[in-house]
C-alpha cells in the first residue's frame, strides 16, 4: 500500500478519482488550493485508489493523509482513468492549446514581420531592411531573448489597446540580448554576448515615445551589469509628442535615457548605425557611440526639417540635413557602409576589436616590405599597401578615411590579436598633422587605451601643419591633445619611423617623445630632425647664409648645411646616440611588433 500525502496545507477542491479507481504514475486523483495557488496531487505508482480520505472543500495539513494506492494493474484500460487522464491534460496552463496560451501567442505575433507585411513592403521598396531583418544579421531568433515585446505606444486615449497593438508593435524599439557569431576563437565559442537596441521606423517614423524610452533605459542598465557591448540603431525622427497618456510629464527633460547612454562610455563597448533620416534625440543617441556607421543612404542631424523651420531658419527637405557625404567628411561617421547588410558586417568586426577576440584564422601577410619604399625621398607611396605587408591578411579596417586623412586611424591584427593602428600618410598635406588629424588621432589612442588595445604607429610626417590659416582653426589647443592622449597610453605602444620624424608633430605622434612607447624603431630610410631640414638650415645659418657674395655661393652653402642636417638625422646616426631604440629592415616590422605589444 502506498500513502499520499498533502504536500502543503490547503483546501480540496477537485478530485478526479474516485475509491476503486485505477491510476497510473503522474495521474492526477486530486486538487489542493494553497494561497490563491492550485497544487496537483499525482499518483506515484501505478495501482487501485483505496481509502479516499478527503472531499470537496476539506482543508488538509502538510503531510496529511489523503489516499492510498494498492500497486497493481495499470490505469490505461480504465475508461474512467483515461477520462481523468484527458481531463488532467486539458487543464494544464501550460498546454498551448488553453486560452491564455493562446493569446499570449497572438499577442507576441503580432511583432512579427509576418503580421506586418505592409509596412516590412514599405521598407523593402526603399531598399530597407526591417527591424527584426537587421537584427537576424547578427544572432539566429533561438539566442535573441527579447525584453518589452508587448509594449506599445502611450496612446491608450486616442486609439483602442487592439489598435495600438496593431500599429504600434513593441513601442517601435526592439531591445534584448543575444549571441553573435564573430568567427573568432573564443571559450564563449557559441557567441558574444551582445546587447541589442534597434529602433523601428516602421512604427510612428522610429520616433521616441514614453515606453520606447523605458525599454532602451531598461536595457543599458542590463547591458552595465552584464558587461555587454551594445549594438544600436538609431533610425528615426527623434521626440513623440503624441503620447498622450503620459500625464505626469510636461517637458520631458526629465528623460534618462541620454544619460544613462552616455554614462555607459568606458563601461562597455558601444556601437551605432545609422540608416535613412536619424534627426533630433537618435542623432544625439547616434552620435554618443564609441563607433558610429553609417550607410551611405543615411541622414543625420541634431534637428528634422519641422523644428529648423521653426526655428526661423528656413525650410529643408529631410536629404538636406546630414548626408553621409557632410558626414563622413566631418568627422562624425567613423564607417560608411554601402547599405545595412554592409553596416552589420562591419559592426561585428568592430565587436571583435573591441572586445578582445581573437581571429581563428590566420593568414600572414605577403608583401616584400623591404624594397617597398621609393628611392626618392620626396615620392609618396601607399601606406594602406605598406600596411598591409605587416597585419594579418583582410584584417585592417580603417575609420573616419574621409577625415583628418595626413593619419589614418585602423583596426588590424597581429596573429588574430587585435592592435590599434596610428599611420601617417604622406599624401595628404605630405604628411603634415593637422587639426583634424591630430584630433581624429587623440580620440582613437583614448579608445584603445579604454578598450585594452595595444597601439602600432608608423610615422612619416614633416611635423604639425602651420600657418595663419591653420591657427584660425585652434591647432594650439586641438593638437595639443594628442601629447596628452599619447602620454596616458596605459596599453603597450610601439613606434616605427618609415621616413619622416621631425618637430613637434613627430614627437607628437609617437606619444610626446621617442623614449614614451614601448620600443621606437627606424626602417633604414627613416629621418629625424627638430623640424624641418630646410626651415633648420635656413633658422640657424642665417647669418652665414646673408654673408654669401653670391646667389651660386648662398646655394651652395645651403646644400652643403642640408646635406650636413640630413646626415645628422638619418636613422643609424640617430640610433647611435640612443634617441631610438633600433634601425630594422622592414621585413623584421611584423615580429617586432608582435614582441613588444603582446
Amino acid at each position: 500500500m502506498k500513502s499520499h500525502v498533502a504536500p502543503l496545507a490547503g483546501k480540496v477542491i477537485e478530485i478526479l478519482s474516485a475509491n476503486g479507481d485505477l491510476v497510473d504514475p503522474g495521474q492526477i486523483v486530486l486538487t489542493l488550493e494553497s494561497m490563491k495557488v492550485h497544487v496537483k496531487v499525482e499518483a506515484e505508482v501505478a495501482g487501485r485508489v483505496l481509502d479516499l480520505r478527503v472531499k470537496l472543500n476539506d482543508s488538509v495539513g502538510r503531510g496529511e493523509v489523503l489516499f492510498d494506492v494498492l500497486p497493481g494493474d495499470s490505469a490505461l484500460e480504465n475508461e474512467h482513468a483515461a477520462s481523468s487522464t484527458a481531463s488532467r491534460v486539458k487543464s494544464s496552463v501550460n498546454d498551448p492549446e488553453t486560452a491564455l496560451a493562446q493569446e499570449s501567442i497572438r499577442l507576441h505575433s503580432l511583432a512579427d514581420d509576418a503580421h506586418r507585411e505592409q509596412a516590412v513592403k514599405k521598407r523593402h521598396d526603399k531598399g530597407y531592411l526591417s527591424a527584426r531583418e537587421n537584427l537576424a544579421l547578427y544572432c539566429q531568433a533561438e539566442s535573441f531573448r527579447e525584453y518589452g515585446r508587448l509594449a506599445v505606444a502611450a496612446q491608450a486615449s486616442r486609439y483602442s489597446k487592439e489598435q495600438l497593438r496593431e500599429n504600434t508593435a513593441a513601442d517601435g524599439v526592439i531591445t534584448g540580448m543575444g549571441k553573435v557569431p564573430l568567427g573568432l576563437d573564443s571559450a564563449a565559442s557559441e557567441g558574444l554576448k551582445t546587447t541589442f537596441i534597434i529602433n523601428d521606423y516602421s512604427v510612428l517614423a522610429g520616433t521616441q515615445g514614453y515606453y520606447h524610452h523605458a525599454k532602451i533605459d531598461r536595457m543599458l542598465d542590463v547591458a552595465e551589469q552584464q558587461r555587454t557591448p551594445v549594438v544600436m540603431y538609431t533610425e528615426g525622427g527623434g521626440g513623440r509628442p503624441g503620447d498622450t497618456d503620459v500625464l505626469h510629464i510636461n517637458s520631458g527633460l526629465g528623460c534618462t535615457t541620454f544619460s544613462n547612454w552616455a554614462r555607459l562610455e568606458g563601461v562597455v563597448p558601444r556601437i551605432s548605425v545609422a540608416n535613412g533620416y536619424n534627426f533630433a534625440g537618435n542623432a544625439a543617441l547616434f552620435g554618443a557611440a564609441d563607433i558610429r556607421i553609417g550607410t551611405r543612404q543615411s541622414w543625420i542631424g541634431m534637428a528634422g526639417p519641422a523644428m529648423i523651420s521653426g526655428g526661423g531658419l528656413g525650410d529643408f527637405k529631410p536629404k538636406d540635413i546630414g548626408p553621409v557625404d557632410v558626414q563622413s567628411t566631418n568627422g562624425v561617421l567613423d564607417l560608411v557602409a554601402d547599405d545595412e547588410t554592409h553596416a552589420a558586417t562591419l559592426a561585428k568586426q568592430i565587436l571583435g576589436y573591441l572586445t578582445g577576440w581573437t581571429a581563428s584564422e590566420i593568414a600572414a601577410p605577403q608583401s616584400d616590405l623591404d624594397h617597398f619604399m621609393p628611392s626618392n625621398r620626396k615620392l609618396t607611396y601607399s601606406m594602406v599597401e605598406l600596411l598591409a605587408g605587416v597585419f594579418d591578411q583582410d584584417s585592417v579596417l580603417e575609420l573616419r578615411e574621409g577625415y583628418g586623412g595626413a593619419i589614418k586611424t585602423l583596426f588590424a591584427r597581429l596573429n588574430g590579436m587585435a592592435v590599434g593602428v596610428l599611420a601617417s600618410d604622406c599624401s595628404v598635406n605630405g604628411g603634415a598633422i593637422d587639426v583634424a588629424a591630430g584630433h581624429k588621432s587623440a580620440e582613437f589612442l583614448e579608445l584603445c587605451n579604454t578598450w585594452n588595445i595595444p597601439v602600432a604607429i608608423f610615422c612619416d610626417t614633416p611635423g604639425f601643419m602651420v600657418g595663419p590659416a591653420h591657427e584660425e582653426l585652434g591647432a594650439v589647443r586641438e593638437l595639443a591633445k594628442l601629447f596628452g592622449s599619447g602620454a596616458a597610453l596605459d596599453v603597450p605602444s610601439v613606434g616605427v619611423v618609415v621616413r619622416k620624424c621631425y618637430g613637434l608633430g613627430g614627437q607628437a605622434l609617437l606619444g610626446g617623445s621617442t623614449k614614451m612607447p614601448d620600443a621606437v624603431v627606424a626602417w633604414p630610410t627613416g629621418e629625424f630632425g627638430a623640424m624641418g631640414l630646410e626651415g633648420a638650415v635656413q633658422l640657424g645659418f642665417k647669418k652665414e647664409l646673408a654673408a654669401c657674395q653670391s646667389d651660386e655661393e648662398r646655394e651652395t652653402l645651403f646644400s652643403d648645411l642640408l646635406a650636413e642636417q640630413y646626415r645628422r638625422g638619418a636613422a643609424t646616426e640617430v640610433a647611435t646616440v640612443l634617441e631610438i631604440d633600433a634601425v630594422i629592415q622592414p621585413s623584421q616590422t611584423r615580429q617586432w611588433l608582435l614582441d613588444c605589444l603582446f
